[in-house]
């Protein structure tokens, strides 16, 4: 993996630790999976959030809104069941 991508990945996984308090006083928890070759993050949300109705705008409107403000160059957020 290329220097920078390193560092990207270190940063995603800095911000969503920083996230993670907020979905865990609501039952839930974000688990990261990976960043894509195309800046794509991948997260698995286990707990009261991967059962949850809203999961979807919470992934998009909270956590990819953030990560893009933080870092731009990520693409999308995407939650993965595996």
């Amino acid at each position: 993996m290329e220097n920078n991508k390193i560092k990207l990945n270190q940063k995603v996984q800095n911000v969503l630790e920083q996230v993670r308090p907020y979905l865990q006083q609501d039952g839930g928890d974000i688990k990261y999976i990976r960043l894509t070759d195309d800046n794509v993050v991948e997260v698995e949300l286990t707990g009261a959030c991967g059962a949850c109705p809203f999961s979807t705008m919470t992934l998009k409107n909270g956590l990819e809104a953030t990560l893009k403000k933080v870092l731009p160059e990520i693409k999308e957020v995407v939650a993965i069941n595996l």
